[in-house]
């Protein structure tokens, strides 16, 4: 043993049993926050699931309703439907647009991001009943048709399927263009560059080159507009009586104004399951990683 080992304290010596982790007061920090964000967003999610399978009687009565009623699976179908239509079309929109900003010069994309985000600071009702506004049956869009002698009668626009449909796009192209535009900034300009003197033309640039690297941002787009099917706000304002009924204007119904806590609940339950299936599928495909920052 060296001397210099022998003349250290008996308590600065190392120990042979169990040594703190090197990074143990990361979690020692970081613990009261997971306790609370467990108290406030998992606990709740817990409470509705055990309500699901417990109000009226304990079973799996309530998600039998998901086979034999067709009241239910009407909901499902046309949340499912809307869902898909206000996530394709906000990305589409969404892609072009960021394309746009992030090819823009600095002061070009300046005022292009205040008109993304501009939307953002109006409130959802306010922006629900400006598009009540505008394509009722009296409304601009309609007197516009009739004065150009497109139309002859107003067109039903709203209080139905596409009326949701316009809300929730403009609803959702905000948070589809800000995730894809911080996914096309990381792209170095000298792979678009390099490809175009190995003599690519402009749609092989994009489509081998520019796509894939932006794909990260699609699919973090993708999982945010796809946040559609919960919300409640826009498609109740954009369709008279909530007709069609979405999943979150049901669950509200049952819950509130019918009191039937365990259909409300399952319908809620399946909904946070399939988000999260969803999210689990997208983490096969792309690294989730990478739409959170870390680009190592």
């Amino acid at each position: 043993m060296p001397p210099e080992a022998a003349a250290l304290p008996a308590a600065a010596a190392p120990r042979a049993g169990w040594a703190m982790p090197r990074d143990a007061g990361w979690w020692a920090l970081l613990l009261p926050a997971f306790l609370l964000m467990s108290v406030i967003y998992v606990a709740p999610i817990l409470q509705v699931l055990a309500i699901s399978v417990t109000e009226p009687t304990t079973g799996l009565g309530n998600y039998e309703r998901l086979l034999t009623n067709a009241g239910v699976q009407r909901v499902i179908g046309t949340t499912l439907r809307i869902c898909v239509v206000t996530t394709a079309i906000a990305l589409l929109l969404g892609y072009a647009l960021a394309y746009v900003v992030a090819l823009a010069t600095p002061r070009a994309q300046r005022w292009w991001l205040l008109g993304v985000l501009l939307p953002l600071w109006i409130s959802v009702l306010v922006r629900a009943f400006a598009w009540v506004t505008l394509l009722r049956r009296q409304g601009l869009v309609n007197q516009g048709l009739q004065g150009l002698g497109i139309i002859d009668e107003p067109l039903a626009l709203v209080w139905n399927e596409f009326g949701i449909v316009v809300g929730m796009v403009h609803y959702m192209v905000p948070y589809a263009v800000l995730p894809m535009l911080a996914a096309m900034r990381e792209i170095d300009p000298r792979l678009l560059a390099a490809a175009r003197g190995l003599g690519a033309s402009r749609f092989t640039v994009f489509a081998r080159v520019f796509l894939p690297l932006s794909a990260p941002g699609l699919v973090a787009a993708g999982c945010w507009s796809s946040s559609s099917r919960s919300a409640s706000t826009s498609p109740r304002q954009s369709s008279a009586a909530a007709r069609p009924l979405m999943a979150a204007e049901w669950i509200k119904l049952q819950i509130l104004d019918l009191v039937r806590w365990g259909m409300g609940a399952m319908l809620a339950t399946v909904v946070v399951v399939t988000i999260l299936a969803m999210l689990a599928i997208f983490s096969r495909v792309v690294d989730l990683r990478r739409l959170f920052g870390d680009g190592h």
